[in-house]
């Protein structure tokens, strides 16, 4: 386990100003919270919903998912059935999301009926790698160079400003690596295109300059109905294949680093407007500098760690913000290191439960592909002293 931060590290809190505290909403226990999506981040938000004394109603389109097994009702619909949406948005208080891609003209209309944190205008932005790494340049933060690109003519003009190696991405879309292509000096570009799958579907392409990164870390903040905002510590990412391997707790950095995270991400959260979730991928570069790579704005699966070694965990903050409930605090009560169960290694699960230092979540997946995430180990240090 890396070493501990000194306290005034550990997590940033902004609180909500006079103003803002007048605006929130409180639901009382008891209340409805709609869950767009199926998935184990919908699972993970639901069983922290009941410990807060709220029922979940999903709304996914398959039978299949996890987060059905645990919800106190589930609809099972395509994201376009307008009458089953105005039904589900109907029947709760509040509506959520545990993954980005939802139409934005089917969260526009459940927020006519309901409301739906993050808003509408929030997933536009995230939705978009142009559109959200153009609004952080806009608030003073640094990304990595990037063009937009939307033929095989328009790479090679990208290609010719920012140089390689560089990383050719769908603008909408794409997650683990999906939708991503390697560009180096001798990369067909006509190929690359064509291999990317950008095109009308994705609204394009994007690339990306290198980025020459001692790490990748990651910030998750929360923010409530009445602006008060609460960021977790960094954390660092360790991908394999393009999928996140392991998350550890905290990211070995320098404590002005760790600032610099952490004030991005409050900026980013407010700048947005978010109620909810809003995860910060970062890249630390080897000079020292923080740059952004991309926001979510839902739980992330770099934040698991946090559900064993926090005093309040990702996903009760986000039903905390949505229901207009005091912020938890998110302070670190160990170091902590997250590990993905991805395909066959769900198969280790008895090993984990003979661990004394190991707590296993399991998603209720029942088919085991290769790539897919199955579950996650949490494998928790000492207590803090402080």
């Amino acid at each position: 386990m890396r070493g501990a931060l000194p306290r005034p590290m550990l997590w940033q809190m902004r609180p909500a100003t006079t103003s803002e505290q007048m605006s929130g909403r409180t639901l009382p226990p008891g209340a409805t919270i709609g869950i767009l999506g199926g998935g184990q981040l919908g699972r993970m938000t639901a069983l922290a919903a009941a410990n807060l004394g709220y029922r979940c109603h999903i709304y996914c389109q398959s039978a299949d998912e996890p987060a059905a097994q645990v919800a106190a009702q589930t609809t099972f619909a395509a994201f376009d059935d307008t009458d089953a949406i105005d039904a589900f948005a109907a029947s709760v208080d509040v509506a959520t999301l545990e993954f980005e891609n939802v139409p934005i003209t089917t969260l526009e209309r459940i927020a006519g009926l309901t409301p739906v944190y993050p808003a509408p205008a929030v997933q536009a932005v995230a939705q978009n790698r142009l559109s959200e790494k153009g609004f952080a340049n806009s608030l003073g933060i640094a990304t990595a160079p990037f063009r937009a690109v939307t033929s095989a003519e328009d790479l090679k003009r990208a290609v010719a400003e920012i140089g390689t190696p560089s990383v050719l991405k769908t603008v909408r879309m794409g997650y683990d690596g999906k939708g991503q292509v390697a560009v180096k000096a001798d990369t067909d570009l006509t190929a690359a295109w064509a291999e990317s799958g950008a095109g009308p579907a994705t609204e394009g392409g994007i690339l990306e300059g290198f980025v020459d990164f001692s790490c990748e870390i990651s910030v998750i903040v929360a923010r409530g109905t009445n602006g008060e905002a609460a960021a977790f510590i960094p954390v660092e990412n360790r991908h394999t294949h393009h999928i996140l391997d392991e998350t550890i707790a905290p990211a070995d950095i320098k404590p002005e680093t760790a600032a610099t995270a952490n004030d991005i991400a409050i900026r980013l959260i407010e700048g947005l407007d978010v109620v909810g979730l809003l995860a910060i991928e970062m890249f630390v570069t080897s000079d020292g500098d923080v740059l952004v790579n991309e926001v979510a704005p839902r739980p992330h699966n770099s934040g698991h760690w946090t559900m064993d070694a926090c005093r309040s965990g990702q996903f009760e903050q986000l039903v905390r913000t949505i229901c207009g409930l005091p912020l938890g605090d998110p302070s670190r009560r160990c170091d902590a290191v997250m590990k993905n169960l991805i395909g066959d290694d769900v198969d280790d699960w008895p090993k984990h439960l003979n661990d004394p230092t190991a707590k296993l979540h399991l998603y209720g997946k029942a088919e085991t592909r290769p790539g897919r995430k199955m579950g996650h180990v949490n494998f928790l240090g000492k207590p803090n002293e402080n």
